[in-house]
């Protein structure tokens, strides 16, 4: 039977594009109804079984038994079924094998047409489905190559893009190179859908954590607010449902693995774990670490804080830069001013990093 030949090909089409085996089947159990009924010119109700390992296909269609017939492809008369059920009754439904010996040139010609446009629809609704699964999650995308500063990525059987906007600098994008992505977004193209993924987004550090530390994952231990500069350091905010988890140590993970992993993934990236408080002060001095905080004065109305610290911890307090009083800032939400205690403010004022009002 020239049928047989359609599933040998599903059974490259299932190496070559991936699709589920079940999928295939029943998309190739509607091409050889659709190929029978064209050959025989006529409609029944049609039941195929596929042997898909020998490659054997078995049509049988389904008729009710009726003492007049008026449709001869939907009815059978109680004689002629009884020939096949010798206890058939009227009104009974009928299974009868209806296997052709061969299914014509043309009739075969047509199932494939069926078959490949049937696969390209599967192929187009599962991309699609899968692009909405992935949206605003992070997965595995792998490097196939780049056009000018765009990269381009596979994302299970989606393409995505990796625009320059959402790339790390100092990040190096070979082909087959796997990255942890944030998908952003979905576009539609009239190559079917793909999705805008980003490596500099703050909910890639928030997702790697989801994924790294099951607490996190299960509601446990929640990020209460991030702060990141891609590619260079990450305040993270954190703070434990259940008072005898320590959200630090259950982050840090075993000699450091947790965090280490997420490092990793994000080539080096520094990772400043803050324990989150209710109580504003307390925030700002764990937020400012490394540095030591003699004291903090707030005016909550205005949202500032006046920070001292020993002149020793001055420069540890602002960083590099200003990175570290920078980060802690869009952790906090607040404008931070940081001061040297009072023998090193009255021999030397002040240090800040945005000006003379020393505002953070």
């Amino acid at each position: 039977m020239q049928v047989e030949n359609l599933i040998r090909a599903v059974r490259e089409l299932e190496k070559e594009r991936n699709l589920p085996r079940e999928v295939l089947l029943d998309i190739i159990r509607q091409v050889i109804i659709r190929a029978y009924q064209k050959q025989c010119g006529r409609d029944e109700n049609l039941r195929v079984d596929i042997d898909f390992e020998n490659a054997r296909v078995n049509i049988f269609t389904h008729k009710i038994v009726k003492e007049k017939i008026d449709t001869p492809s939907l009815e059978i008369s109680l004689e002629e079924a009884r020939k096949i059920k010798p206890n058939a009754k009227i009104g009974e439904v009928i299974e009868i094998e209806v296997t052709p010996l061969e299914l014509g040139r043309i009739a075969v010609q047509t199932a494939k047409q069926v078959l490949f446009q049937k696969i390209r629809e599967e192929e187009a609704r599962l991309a699609s489905e899968e692009c909405d699964r992935y949206l605003g999650k992070v997965t595995t995308g792998v490097v196939l190559r780049r056009d000018g500063r765009v990269v381009y990525m596979k994302v299970g059987r989606t393409e995505a893009i990796l625009p320059p906007a959402e790339q790390v600098l100092r990040e190096h994008y070979h082909p087959n190179e796997r990255f942890k992505v944030y998908v952003l977004r979905r576009e539609d193209t009239p190559r079917g859908p793909r999705v805008i993924v980003s490596r500099s987004h703050p909910a890639l550090v928030v997702g790697l954590f989801q994924l790294e530390v099951p607490e996190i994952a299960e509601g446990i231990v929640e990020i209460r607010g991030i702060a990141r500069e891609p590619g260079s350091r990450t305040k993270l905010a954190i703070y434990s449902r259940n008072p005898r988890i320590d959200p630090l140590g259950t982050c840090v993970g075993p000699r450091g693995a947790r965090v280490q992993a997420i490092v990793n993934e994000l080539r080096g990236e520094k990772i400043d774990l803050v324990r989150w408080s209710p109580d504003i002060r307390e925030y700002i001095v764990n937020a400012l670490s490394p540095a030591k905080v003699k004291e903090v004065h707030c005016d909550e109305k205005e949202k500032r804080a006046l920070v001292i610290v020993p002149r020793e911890q001055l420069s540890l307090a602002i960083g590099k830069e200003g990175q570290n009083v920078r980060l802690a800032v869009k952790l906090i939400g607040w404008h931070i001013d940081i001061k040297g205690d009072v023998e090193e403010m009255e021999r030397t004022g002040s240090q800040n990093l945005e000006g003379e009002d020393g505002e953070h």
